[in-house]
């Protein structure tokens, strides 16, 4: 399958931009609805719409202001994007004041126009908040954020894709998977493998990872097509705790190419990410080995290996 290019109006730190058409080729040939529960930049979703993978998307998250953000992206494009681009003219006298203007200003009304500012402008993209569930993120001063211009073409790009035909909700992800049937797939990106007590800055609420395996074994039992991206490695470094065993998952580990840190410090460390596919994607793509290890060379092959 030759994936089409694919608007991207969210810089999310963590986004599977880059990996999306290297996930897509795991997807099962017919599907009614995809979900996505925890669906951040909506990456995975948009690139499934642009190829005309599902006939209906859902898109979930628990930060709300994120998911009124892509409601206005979806619904009401131009508005959205001439909200932004006045931003944006407004922050060039003195942009860091001016950021932590709409900063405050954003804590205080959550407007999806100002938290869109805060994306473009914030450190690497990546989301921030303090103990109050507060954005706290600093601007990076060494750029002004995506151009009104090309932030217009992600934009209206993507509600091209998706209007009319996606499901946008702020609620706890195992009440979207409840809604999911045979018939649909889920692609699940969870933000930290969280335990109890444990709190992690970059997310407004932690997943655990005892009650998302539990979660994974039910959906199992009830037969629902789904994928996960969850841990993976750097080098010899391991990032998260592997799914168990016992959820008889097919893991294909995916080249993610050079951290940019690794880059930085001139190493040549590339990052692995793991994709884990249920027993009944699985079963549908009889292809797939059932643990796949990287070598490059290895995956070209296999991913020429497939059917087009």
């Amino acid at each position: 399958m030759k994936t089409k290019t694919v608007p991207h109006p969210i810089p999310y730190q963590g986004s599977k931009r880059n990996l999306a058409a290297e996930i897509l080729r795991y997807f099962p040939p017919r599907l009614t609805t995809l979900y996505e529960p925890f669906a951040g930049s909506a990456a995975i979703t948009i690139a499934a719409a642009a190829n005309g993978l599902g006939d209906y998307y859902h898109i979930n998250d628990l930060n709300k202001p994120l998911m009124d953000l892509w409601r206005a992206i979806i619904e009401t494009p131009q508005q959205i994007v001439a909200q932004y681009e006045t931003l944006w003219q407004e922050q060039l006298d003195d942009p860091r004041s001016f950021y932590d203007k709409v900063r405050a200003d954003f804590n205080r009304t959550g407007k999806p126009d100002l938290f869109l500012y805060l994306l473009a402008r914030c450190v690497k993209g990546s989301v921030r908040y303090n103990s109050q569930g507060e954005f706290n993120q600093s601007p990076d001063n060494r750029r002004q954020g995506m151009k009104p211009e090309t932030m217009r073409l992600q934009i209206l790009g993507a509600s091209y894709y998706l209007k009319g035909k996606t499901t946008v909700s702020s609620m706890n992800y195992r009440d979207i998977l409840d809604k999911a049937t045979p018939a649909d797939l889920v692609y699940m990106d969870p933000p930290y493998q969280g335990v109890c007590g444990n709190r992690d800055t970059r997310y407004l609420q932690n997943v655990q990872f005892c009650e998302f395996v539990q979660a994974l074994d039910e959906l199992n039992q009830r037969g629902i097509r789904y994928l996960v991206s969850y841990d993976g490695r750097t080098g010899d470094k391991t990032h998260g705790k592997r799914l168990p065993d016992d959820l008889n998952l097919t893991l294909i580990e995916l080249y993610a190419g050079r951290s940019s840190q690794a880059t930085l410090l001139g190493r040549d460390d590339v990052t692995i990410e793991s994709l884990y596919l249920s027993p009944s994607l699985a079963d549908e793509l009889a292809h797939v080995p059932i643990v796949y290890r990287y070598t490059r060379g290895e995956q070209l092959c296999l991913m020429e290996g497939r059917p087009k």
